[in-house]
């Protein structure tokens, strides 16, 4: 992108101003104007799935202010819920200048294939790893274009299960490079198992990817500076962790808020959100204990310091990235050259996401901000149309009363002023 992420009155924008912002700012071209405002056709949703009717979408935004390792990014949210994209650009606005230091490592993948029908699982498996180099080296003729490209097969594991079943896993690591790798890996998975099954003298059965991408890791960490937040707020953010870490019905929601950042880029950039969600509530309990997936804690200075680590399987090629439309402009804007480097400004849109939710939940509560921005739902909810929608939403948060019935006694209210003029 062309300048800093830090767009100023952006949010007082209309929406066509924003739209030419971009076009400046992310050097979008008359297409890519048009897949924004048009989004996804009919035409193109009846090749993707099945049984189309309709397409059905999301607001949406971008959220700005992001500097990850030390390069300014805008970053495209896809999410119905109010007050997301604003917490999320002025968590990393609030972290300026440094912003948010991420990295994550190579895009590995794991495939497994379950074999099964066996008895004694020892000597299987030992046969499956004296032939480890050639059952890699067979993989890779399913794998495409990948060991080209410095990629493919890396490693090849066993796994014996007597409870619940007697069975052996084989498991493949794929290096995945820039795509997410969900059919590479199961083509290998599908191609490889009859090799499997001569070796074994068992049936193979499961032949698939595992969501818990665990050698597919990401991490991020910012610094707020004490003098930005003050005592109070940092000491109630790390108590606000401390109830996570202690209880999983708070952790549950402590790492929905980091998702609401997450699933947002995942889903605007065409990636796969139900793979990512799977692997990151995953992780969260992998220890045996549901737990949060950030931490928080002060420095020697006082400062609060936030991290954050999930798996993360993202693609910039392959799948829906390339086929929608809108995905396409989408990753233009955001301007990651690799799979990798989309995963660490997801992870630090992440950690963002979880500040800003326990920011105000220590301080104003949840419900004060977002239900300001959510007045507009309310107003339209009530019946509000056209310039009426702002008006109603506006007496609706200068009086602090947001509810559907209030909205539409003003709005009646309104109306019978304009009838009467």
């Amino acid at each position: 992108m062309k300048g800093s992420s830090s767009l100023s009155g952006f949010y007082k924008k209309s929406v066509d101003e924003r739209i030419e912002t971009l076009r400046e700012v992310a050097g979008l071209e008359e297409e890519d104007i048009q897949r924004l405002k048009e989004g996804l056709p009919v035409e193109l949703a009846n090749i993707m799935v099945e049984n189309v009717v309709g397409t059905f979408q999301l607001p949406l935004g971008i959220a700005t202010n992001f500097r990850v390792n030390g390069r300014d990014y805008l970053v495209p949210m896809a999410t119905e819920e109010a007050s997301v994209i604003a917490a999320a650009s002025h968590a990393a606005k609030l972290a300026l200048p440094e912003g948010f230091k991420a990295a994550s490592t190579r895009p590995v993948v794991r495939g497994q294939v379950q074999i099964i029908g066996l008895g004694d699982l020892a000597t299987p498996a030992q046969r499956i790893l004296e032939a480890k180099c050639g059952l890699m080296e067979e993989a890779n003729r399913f794998a495409g274009s990948l060991p080209k490209m410095g990629g493919g097969v890396v490693d090849l594991k066993v796994k014996a299960f007597e409870e619940p079943r007697r069975m052996l896993v084989a498991e493949f690591y794929v290096d995945c490079r820039d795509a997410m790798g969900a059919n590479v890996v199961n083509t290998i998975l599908e191609g490889i198992a009859p090799r499997l099954e001569e070796l074994t003298g068992g049936r193979s059965l499961l032949r698939i990817l595992s969501n818990l991408t665990t050698e597919r890791m990401s991490r991020s960490s910012v610094v707020f500076r004490r003098g930005a937040l003050g005592d109070e707020i940092i000491e109630g953010i790390i108590a606000a962790y401390d109830f996570a870490c202690a209880d999983p019905y708070r952790a549950a929601t402590h790492n929905k808020g980091i998702m609401n950042g997450i699933t947002a880029v995942t889903i605007a950039t065409g990636n796969d959100s139900r793979a990512v969600e799977a692997g990151a509530h995953a992780y969260a309990a992998i220890s045996g204990k549901y737990l949060p997936l950030s931490k928080w804690w002060k420095d020697k200075e006082g400062n609060l310091v936030g991290e954050l680590e999930l798996p993360l399987a993202l693609g910039i090629v392959g799948g829906a990235t390339k086929v929608h439309p809108v995905a396409q402009t989408v990753l233009k804007i955001i301007g990651a050259k690799s799979a990798n480097e989309l995963a660490e400004v997801v992870c630090a849109v992440g950690l963002a996401q979880n500040f800003a939710a326990l920011r105000a939940l220590v301080s104003e509560g949840i419900q004060k901000g977002h239900m300001r921005l959510h007045s507009r739902n309310v107003a339209i909810m009530a019946g509000a149309t056209g310039q009426e929608v702002e008006k109603v939403a506006s007496a609706m948060v200068a009086e602090g009363n947001i509810r559907v019935s209030r909205a539409k006694e003003i709005l009646e209210a309104l109306r019978g002023k304009s009838s009467d003029q």
